[in-house]
């Protein structure tokens, strides 16, 4: 693994079990160093800033546009889950403070998603998200992608913010 320590396995696991799956973590990349551009604080968002463009925003509904390339692939080819979660969990909170007053801080409590579809390179999604419910301590957001070619939807999530005032000082 990355961080230098010792890989415990149970020794009811077979060798070959053992083998496959350190492979398998192997050729994904999962040991290797992360890029320094990204490695920064809250360095998903170069990642996204190319590829993901508001399209609509209104009270309670936002819409937006997100180009499937390079960057966001997984080893298959098609759109890693991470980049979907990570664009879910930016739309949604977009999407939440159109609604919100300014003096509230947003927490995230929980971020459900379901994946339904792989989603190709160079295809393009429509993400619309939508307040779901708003109240003094809660908002929900839902966020939809769907294909823009087909309208087929490919991932569901909804995402549970709790609303927090600032510290008065």
């Amino acid at each position: 693994m990355a961080t230098g320590a010792p890989v415990k396995v149970s020794p009811d696991v077979p060798r070959e079990r053992v083998d496959m799956i350190s492979g398998f973590f192997q050729k994904t990349g999962v040991s290797d160093p992360i890029p320094p551009a990204y490695a920064a604080p809250d360095g998903y968002s170069g990642l996204l800033c190319g590829s993901l463009r508001a399209g609509r925003v209104q009270r309670g509904k936002v819409s937006c546009l997100l180009s499937v390339g390079p960057p966001l692939l997984n080893t298959y080819g098609g759109l890693h889950g991470g980049a979907v979660a990570a664009v879910a969990e930016r739309v949604a909170v977009g999407c939440a403070r159109t609604v919100m007053r300014e003096d509230k801080e947003l927490f995230l409590g929980e971020l459900s998603i379901s994946y339904l579809s792989a989603v190709p390179s160079n295809s393009e999604l429509v993400i619309d998200a939508s307040v779901v419910r708003t109240g003094r301590n809660v908002t929900v957001v839902e966020v939809n992608f769907k294909l823009k070619e087909s309208e087929k939807l490919a991932f569901i999530a909804r995402a549970t913010f709790f609303n927090m005032p600032l510290a008065k000082m």
